[in-house]
């Protein structure tokens, strides 16, 4: 069975990117939470309110501060924190849709010991890609975004399913087996 992705490319606004795909996290979330699989949650955007009109019901508000990634939790006894990125190129995933606070924030959660990744909408294809490469990249690259040729090499396909839509533990449990492999052949040299 061929699955269409839902997303609402091409008919978002710039606010509201990325929200088909972060749904389909939520709900693959609650269907992780629901069958014991992992804790893993959407933290709240810190919202201050500076106006309020009880008579139409309208709100004025700001951000309290910068948010860093959109997604923590635990699986398996590893800290997980990631985010959910959409592009329309074709070609990359431009650097500018990750903010230096959260490239900033990446690096800190694997200076912890923490598992730190993005998962990618490109090319009608849903990729979870590493912290650790996409620290590398940017530090050893003058470009302004990532390749989608990098991207399908380095990161890890996600496939769409019936239940849960998108599961990317299978891609987490890959990073962790690959980061384990790492570990026992730095101890042993």
């Amino acid at each position: 069975m061929v699955m269409q992705y839902r997303t609402n490319l091409g008919k978002s606004t710039f606010a509201n990117r990325g929200m088909g795909l972060e749904n389909d996290i939520n709900e693959t979330n609650k269907y992780y939470l629901d069958y014991d699989i992992a804790l893993i949650y959407k933290k709240p955007t810190p919202i201050g309110i500076k106006k309020t009109n009880y008579k139409n019901g309208t709100l004025e508000g700001y951000f309290k501060e910068q948010s860093t990634l959109d997604y923590n939790g635990i699986y398996k006894g590893h800290y997980v924190d990631f985010d959910a990125k959409e592009t329309t190129s074709k070609t990359s995933f431009p650097l500018s849709n990750l903010h230096e606070h959260q490239y900033k924030h990446i690096k800190s959660v694997i200076r912890h010991r923490g598992i730190s990744f993005l998962i990618i909408y490109i090319n009608d294809e849903i990729y979870l890609l590493d912290g650790e490469l996409i620290i590398s990249f940017i530090e050893n690259n003058d470009r302004k975004s990532i390749p989608y040729d990098y991207i399908k090499n380095n990161g890890t396909k996600i496939e769409l399913k019936v239940n849960p839509v998108l599961d990317y533990i299978k891609a987490l449990d890959k990073l962790i087996k690959e980061r384990n492999l790492w570990k026992r052949i730095k101890k042993a040299n």
